[in-house]
């Protein structure tokens, strides 16, 4: 394959025909992602009963997959630019493949971790390609198009991967229980692999950053002191050496702050362009980021745990229940951007988070009003109205947030966003702990009233998520009114090239589903 920098691809003869089976290349390469994100939380309960997982190992499996994910994004965007997008990108499916196949035949909790862990660190290679690879091979004119088909992938996934993965174990295929979950990324990946050697050509960065692979120890680093023991806090009893870690992931994260500023007198090239902070609405909006995450990685888990164990539902059950939410996501996110952030400006993402508020306390209130008699139709009002508040949110946020950014920091604003959104996600999953298992009662639970145990720890947990949103919400006064009418197709466009060679893969509105 000839290697050419990023520029407009010409597009004819044999080329034509072949950037086409790419782009199908890479957009599957992105389902696959999506997918094996949503997928998991449905089958969380299967894995505790099949391998004796505790609720620790439960949150490890999504948590660990959000934190390297998280932690590779940048530098596996930096990676493709320096070696060959198409390389990295392979290597990444390649790794995604093995991982996949790993968690399938896992027969321990630990190993299931350690194999979700190398999933998303090989997730952080596959992903940030994918818009690169795009850049590079299709003109300017035709992005926008195929931008549209990634969005329609995006929401595909959301609504199909729960579904998927409900039907795969309650089929319990060959009796492999949840196995397949996992196992279907095999054939898939194969084909990938196959197919992205013949028809992705290879393409660099002109001037690629270099890595900062300090700055990512330094920060993997003090998310992992602070999420540990707050993940394994409550079944270890709390311990002294628990609290010294969090308090000590404060000094990895200054030293993190000290290097980034080292590195960047030194070559330009840090892992986080720390003078972006200095933009007020953007620092805000890396809050709001960061919160909403911590949002989801607390509702998704604790809403799988209430309806399949608290409540007793199936797999299948659970699944279809969360289809009004979905289509709420889907439906909202589109409206947002082509009608409504255009005439409304942040109000719309303001609205966004007052109707997922609403929602949030309308499901605490059906929660306790029906009890556990409560149906999928009952739960159908509160998920639309947090679907639809998601949507307003998820679509527009990230060109708001970097709508007073300079133009050229756009590319690493973008890439430092869909980092933050993952990190916060892994956060929200390690809080679980605290706003969930720790107000389980587990004297109920011991006396076979294990339903209503659950139901009041998810009603707790409900309640921190509606004082998340609130810091969401005002954290949104911060944004800019408008955006700027650099949102036009052409500066639009920009901002997706630049994402991409930042390493920002397609953009996940719902990927804690």
């Amino acid at each position: 394959m000839t290697t050419t920098a990023t520029t407009d691809p010409p597009v004819e003869g044999a080329a034509d025909r072949r950037r086409w089976l790419a782009l199908a290349v890479v957009m599957t390469a992105s389902f696959m992602d999506l997918v094996d994100v949503t997928i998991v939380n449905i089958a969380m309960p299967s894995i505790q009963k099949d391998i004796g997982a505790s609720f620790s190992i439960l949150q490890w499996i999504t948590e660990g997959y959000a934190l390297a994910f998280a932690a590779g994004l940048i530098t596996g965007g930096r990676l493709g630019d320096i070696y060959g997008r198409r390389r990295v990108f392979l290597l990444g499916m390649g790794g995604f493949t093995l991982a996949s196949m790993l968690c399938g035949i896992a027969g321990d909790p630990q190993l299931l971790v350690a194999a979700r862990v190398l999933q998303g660190a090989t997730a952080a290679l596959m992903v940030p390609q994918v818009l690169a690879i795009v850049h590079a091979t299709f003109p300017a004119h035709e992005r926008g198009k195929v931008f549209g088909l990634f969005g329609a992938v995006v929401g595909l996934g959301a609504v199909s991967g729960p579904i998927l993965g409900a039907l795969l174990t309650q089929w319990n295929l060959f009796g492999l229980e949840w196995r397949p979950i996992f196992l279907v990324n095999l054939p898939v990946g194969i084909a990938g692999l196959i197919l992205g050697r013949t028809f992705i050509s290879e393409s660099k960065a002109p001037q690629a950053l270099k890595l900062d692979l300090v700055g990512m120890a330094l920060a993997t680093g003090g998310v992992l002191m602070l999420l540990y023991p707050l993940t394994q806090g409550r079944e270890l009893g709390w311990p002294l050496w628990g609290h010294l870690c969090m308090a000590g992931s404060v000094i990895v994260f200054a030293a993190f702050v000290a290097w980034e500023r080292h590195k960047t007198r030194k070559d330009g090239s840090p892992l986080v362009e720390l003078s972006l902070f200095k933009v007020k609405s953007f620092a805000a909006g890396i809050g709001v980021e960061v919160a909403f995450g911590i949002v989801c990685g607390i509702f998704f888990l604790i809403w799988t745990l209430y309806m399949q164990i608290g409540l007793g539902w199936s797999p299948l059950r659970a699944g279809l229940t969360g289809i009004p939410f979905s289509i709420g996501v889907s439906v909202a996110a589109g409206i947002s951007v082509q009608k409504l952030v255009p005439r409304f400006g942040r109000k719309v993402l303001q609205a966004g988070a007052l109707a997922m508020m609403a929602g949030v306390m309308l499901y605490i209130w059906e929660s306790g009003h029906f009890g556990l008699d409560i149906t999928p139709w009952q739960m159908a009002l509160p998920l639309i109205v947090m679907g639809v508040g998601m949507g307003l949110i998820v679509a527009p946020l990230t060109e708001t947030v970097i709508a007073e950014v300079p133009r050229e920091h756009s590319g690493s604003a973008s890439g430092l966003i869909n980092t933050t959104q993952q990190l916060g996600n892994a956060i929200g999953l390690g809080l679980v702990s605290v706003v969930f298992f720790d107000a389980l009662d587990e004297g109920k639970v011991a006396r076979g009233q294990s339903g209503q145990a659950f139901a009041e720890a998810f009603r707790h947990g409900m309640w921190w998520a509606v004082v998340v949103l609130g810091v969401v919400l005002a954290l949104m006064f911060l944004l800019p009114r408008r955006t700027p009418a650099a949102a036009a197709p052409e500066a639009a466009e920009d901002s997706a090239s630049a994402s991409a060679s930042a390493g920002e893969g397609p953009k996940e509105p719902a990927a804690a589903l």
